[in-house]
Formats: structure tokens, C-alpha cells, sequence
């Protein structure tokens, strides 16, 4: 999931709309026509990422031809809790969320089946509870996908550091153990030096810093968001270690999310690669199952018709896991992992306008 610099000048503006609507406001929601009224919660809207999201699901909800009521829960699941209470006041016939904390929200899953709203969850799963679809690509492959690249560009030796989110978050704790799982496997000889970071850019910068000091051999660096971009170069740069990719000094740099930003540095060497994690294709999709759970469609374990695999990840529960490609500067291939450059134009994060 995840988070960093505002990506548009209009960033301050959704930011406030996503704050009144989380206190109660009616948030974007269009005329409605006839149309069929869907809730989205926004988790949060202070990274590039979620606010490229926010910036997707009315376009989204105007092609597929729903109406749309938002609220923003700010990390918080009381927030989120709450919000789901105003949605149901609302009337609506479906909810799209991404709770952070995977745990807490199973109680409001329970109130929300009990009220036959169907919920579609976007980036994350819940550790319990049912909902109609979850939206998501596949978490473990992001770690097994960095720790292939810096397994490869390191010669299989040495030490990286990886700056974790949050372990409450199935998302934290999936790339977290992919990416140990696979060192230890095919990587034997490098050393990760784990940080949690609770998906706090200031934690991770001030964790990075330590290590570096303790461990001036670090030669990777492995984000699970982009939410620890700023912080990780200015790190570097105050270490003298913002250098380019051929200087010996280098340190190699592999984030998550796929933001202009993050491919802007690949392309000019400030890191080296992310997993494009497609903020475009959850907006679309959250909506497609809300809207196919309203009009009574059904699915099931399969390749689906837009490059995806939908699987069934517990009992009765399934998960569309969309394409979330590794991207670098050459485009090249990795301990067996195809990329994309990072100026390819097919790639959402180049295509923001």
C-alpha cells in the first residue's frame, strides 16, 4: 500500500473534502438519477498514492454509471467504523474500503452483511469476515520481486535494510515475509536488517539513518511503500550515498507503489526500482464488484478478462489479483523477474496528465 510528497496541486483541496466528508459531510457523491448509490472510504489522503486513488473513483463511478457518496477514515478504524454507520444511514447499495488494520474491522463486516450491503475491499483483506471481493494485487510477489533485484544487483552478499509498514496490516506483514522468505531461500548470503515503520515516513527515515551508522557496508534498501521516498534520499544524501548506479558508493534502492515520483528517481538514478502497485485499476475494479454485486452477478476462481487472476483466498473468499509489475531504468530481467522501464507509457504513474 503506500506513501510521501503531494502529487497534485489539487492534493489540499481533496484532502479537505476527504476531511469533511470523514466528519460527516456527503463527500463527492454525483446527482443520482436512478443510478445505483455506492459508499467509498478512502483510507487516507496524505500520500501520492491514495490520493492518486481518490482522484480515480469518480471517473470510475461516472463511466460505470453509479452514484457516489465519500468519507475518509485517516488510518483510523473508529473513523472507518463510523463512516460505515454514516453510509448505511445513507441508503447505499454497496461499500468500497481498504481498512489498514485487518483485524479491528470485522465487526463492522458483520453489521454490513447483517444489513445485505455487499463490501468490496481495495489493497487489503481482512483477517476475518465476508465481503463480496477483494481488490488487490498480490502482496507477496511485491517482496519476492525486490528481494530478486537486490538479491541479483548485490551478487547475492551483503546487507540491505528493509523499511517495513505496519505488521497490523496484511500488506506489511505479506511483503515482509515474501521478501525474508525468498532472502533466505535464493539469497543465503545477504543479511536484512528489518524496521517496522508503521508506514510513517520520519519513523523510517530515522531508522534508515541508525542503520546506515551501525552498518556503513549497507548496499540495499528495500521501501514497501513509497511512503519512505523523501526520507530514504535525504538520508542518502546527507550519507553522501545519492550517487549514480555505477559509482561504487551506491546504494540500491527498491520501492513500492509506482508513483510519478518514484519513477522520475529510477529514471534519473536516484533508486532503482519499485512495483507498480495500480491505483487506476483499484478504483475501476472496487467499483466493477460493487456494481456487479448489486445487479446479482457471481464469480469464481479463473484468469479473468483484464489480466488478472481472481483466487480464492479463504474460505468463500476471493481476491482479483491485478498485474504489478516490477519497473526499472533498463527494463531488464532479475533473478528471473521480467520489468518495465520506468518510462513506459503504459504505466499509470506516467500517465496522470
Amino acid at each position: 500500500m503506500r506513501l510521501r510528497n503531494a502529487l497534485f496541486s489539487s492534493a489540499s483541496a481533496l484532502s479537505a473534502l476527504a476531511l469533511l466528508s470523514a466528519c460527516g459531510g456527503s463527500g463527492a457523491s454525483t446527482a443520482s438519477n436512478g443510478e445505483p448509490l455506492v459508499g467509498v472510504d478512502y483510507p487516507r489522503s496524505d500520500t501520492d498514492f491514495w490520493n492518486s486513488y481518490i482522484k480515480y473513483t469518480p471517473e470510475y463511478a461516472d463511466e460505470l454509471g453509479l452514484s457516489l457518496k465519500t468519507t475518509n477514515s485517516q488510518n483510523d478504524v473508529a473513523k472507518l467504523t463510523a463512516n460505515a454507520q454514516t453510509f448505511i444511514s445513507q441508503g447505499v447499495k454497496g461499500l468500497a474500503m481498504a481498512p489498514q488494520d485487518t483485524a479491528a474491522i470485522a465487526p463492522t463486516l458483520a453489521q454490513l452483511e447483517a444489513k445485505n450491503i455487499p463490501v468490496v475491499t481495495v489493497d487489503t483483506r481482512p483477517d476475518s469476515g465476508k465481503v463480496f471481493m477483494v481488490v488487490r494485487a498480490d502482496n507477496r510477489a511485491y517482496g519476492e520481486k525486490a528481494c530478486h533485484y537486490l538479491g541479483t544487483q548485490l551478487g547475492g552478499k551483503g546487507k540491505v535494510v528493509m523499511l517495513q509498514g505496519d505488521l497490523s496490516s496484511i500488506n506489511g506483514r505479506d511483503r515482509t515475509e515474501a521478501f525474508n522468505d525468498c532472502m533466505k531461500k535464493d539469497y543465503p548470503g545477504i543479511k536484512v536488517l528489518g524496521e517496522a515503520t508503521n508506514w510513517d515516513g520520519a519513523v523510517a527515515a530515522q531508522k534508515l539513518q541508525t542503520d546506515l551508522t551501525a552498518h556503513p557496508d549497507i548496499k540495499g534498501i528495500y521501501m514497501q511503500s513509497s511512503f519512505a521516498l523523501s526520507g530514504t534520499l535525504q538520508v542518502l544524501k546527507q550519507k553522501g550515498l545519492l550517487v549514480d548506479p555505477k559509482d561504487d558508493k551506491h546504494v540500491f534502492v527498491v520501492s513500492n507503489d509506482g508513483i510519478p515520483e518514484e519513477l522520475k528517481s529510477i529514471a534519473e538514478g536516484k533508486i532503482d526500482a519499485t512495483v507498480s502497485q495500480p491505483a487506476d485499476l483499484y478504483a475501476k475494479y472496487a467499483l466493477y464488484y460493487l456494481k456487479a454485486a448489486i445487479d446479482g452477478k457471481t464469480f469464481k476462481p479463473g484468469k479473468t478478462d483484464h489480466d488478472s487472476t481472481i483466487v480464492e483466498v479463504g474460505d468463500g473468499l476471493l481476491e482479483d489479483q491485478l498485474s504489478a509489475p516490477l519497473i526499472t531504468a533498463d527494463g531488464g530481467t532479475y533473478g528471473g523477474v521480467p520489468s518495465l522501464k520506468s518510462t513506459d507509457t503504459s504505466l499509470w504513474g506516467n500517465n496522470l496528465g
